[in-house]
């Protein structure tokens, strides 16, 4: 990680756990990404009920003016999602019980990944229940920890079309 992705993330870290606490918002995560284009400043809130867009708008007008005298280009403010991965003993602590899926940074035992139910966790260690046995991890070799997410019953949407579907024009005149 370059020094001055650290020091921008270090900078912002405190003023923003500052606002999520005053809105009732959790501080997931701030992070930086440097593309063709700039540097993006993407702040993550959550909150138990989830996050909407409005969530998101509140603590982006919040939080701008407080960030305004750092170094970056754009300002993303953003809920993690389902699958939001799991990185703070909260988290892990949420997840307990639950499918996770794991990623190492290298295969281990010729698997990439993995997915059991998660069964136990401290800060050096993850354990995960796998077809009745237990498998216990180092963290350090774990790319990214999250829940697992079941899309079975989830109804796809056609995209395919040029057209958006339309309501009911026959009020309109034209068809």
């Amino acid at each position: 990680m370059a020094k001055g992705k650290t020091s921008l993330v270090a900078q912002v870290t405190p003023r923003c756990e500052r606002v999520a606490a005053q809105l009732g918002f959790e501080l997931v995560d701030v992070e930086t990404e440097r593309d063709a284009t700039g540097l993006t400043l993407r702040i993550y809130v959550d909150r138990p009920e989830g996050m909407d867009l409005d969530g998101c708008e509140r603590f982006h007008r919040a939080i701008q003016p407080l960030v305004e005298d750092c170094d970056y280009d754009y300002l993303e403010v953003s809920s993690p999602g389902i699958d939001r991965p799991l990185k703070k003993d909260a988290d892990f602590a949420r997840a307990l019980g639950s499918e996770v899926e794991v990623r190492f940074f290298r295969a281990m035992d010729g698997a990439k990944e993995l997915r059991g139910v998660l069964a136990d966790w401290n800060g050096e260690t993850v354990t995960l229940e796998i077809g009745g046995q237990e498998r216990t991890l180092q963290r350090k070799d774990c790319a990214l920890i999250r829940p697992a997410v079941d899309m079975t019953g989830v109804e796809e949407v056609d995209l395919s079309g040029d057209e958006m579907p339309r309501g009911n024009d026959t009020e309109g005149g034209t068809t």
